[in-house]
C-alpha cells in the first residue's frame, strides 16, 4: 500500500475475518481537518485508489477489491481500534515581554489552557521551542530563547509536570514569524511554542 495523500489522512487497515480466509480492509478515514485525502492500495498486482472518506478497499487473494462503509460500520468493527489511537498533537503559542523571559500579560491567561491538554492525555510528552526578535546579537538572542523555554519547563514541573517528559529547545531569532531586519522588536516574534502530544 502506498500512499499519495499529502498529509493525515487517516488510513486504516485490519486483518479480520477466518483463519482460513483471512482478509485485510482498508479505509480511508476523514481528516480532521476537512483536507481532500486519497491513498492508493497496491495489492496482488492491482491499485484501487481510495479518494473519498470511507472508501474501502478488501483486500483478497485476487486483489484489492472495492468495498462501502461509512461512519456507523467503521465504528462497529473498528471502534476499539480507533479508540485506542493517541489525540492528534496539540500547539500552543504564548508570547514574551521584550527583552525578558517573562509572559505577556494575555499569554499569562493562555498558559492555563495547556493543562487542560495535558490532563486529556494519560502519559504526555512536551516539547518547549523559545523564538526571539532581532533586537540583539545572534548569540544573545539564542541564549534568550533557550531562557524562555527552560522558563516555561519550570512552570510546567512547578504544576506537576515531570520533568523527563519535556524537551528544550531554544531557536534564537531562527524561525521569525515576522520577518524583520535586525534589530526590530517585533512582539509576534518573542514566543514559546509548546506542542503536546
Amino acid at each position: 500500500m502506498s500512499s499519495r495523500a499529502a498529509a493525515a489522512a487517516w488510513v486504516l487497515a485490519l486483518l479480520v475475518g477466518c483463519a482460513a480466509q483471512p482478509k485485510s480492509t482498508v479505509v480511508l478515514l476523514p481528516d480532521a481537518s476537512g483536507r481532500d485525502t486519497a491513498v492508493t492500495v497496491d495489492h496482488a498486482g492491482g491499485q484501487l485508489v481510495l479518494d473519498k472518506p470511507y472508501a474501502a478497499a478488501e483486500l483478497t487473494r485476487d486483489g484489492a477489491q472495492p468495498a462501502s462503509a461509512n461512519a456507523a460500520q467503521v465504528m462497529a468493527r473498528f471502534g476499539d481500534a480507533l479508540a485506542a489511537r493517541p489525540l492528534p498533537p496539540a500547539s500552543f503559542t504564548l508570547y514574551f515581554v521584550e527583552g525578558r523571559d517573562e509572559f505577556t500579560a494575555d499569554s499569562k491567561r493562555d498558559f492555563d489552557g495547556v493543562f487542560a491538554e495535558i490532563a486529556r492525555r494519560p502519559v504526555p510528552d512536551l516539547v518547549v521551542i523559545g523564538h526571539t526578535d532581532t533586537v540583539g546579537t545572534p548569540a544573545y538572542n539564542d541564549n534568550l530563547s533557550r531562557q524562555r523555554a527552560e522558563g516555561v519547563r519550570q512552570l510546567l514541573v512547578a504544576r506537576g509536570i515531570a520533568v523527563e517528559r519535556i524537551v528544550v529547545v531554544g531557536r534564537g531569532e531562527r524561525e521569525l514569524v515576522v520577518i524583520t531586519a535586525d534589530n526590530v522588536a517585533e512582539p509576534r516574534n518573542r514566543r514559546v511554542e509548546i506542542q503536546v502530544r
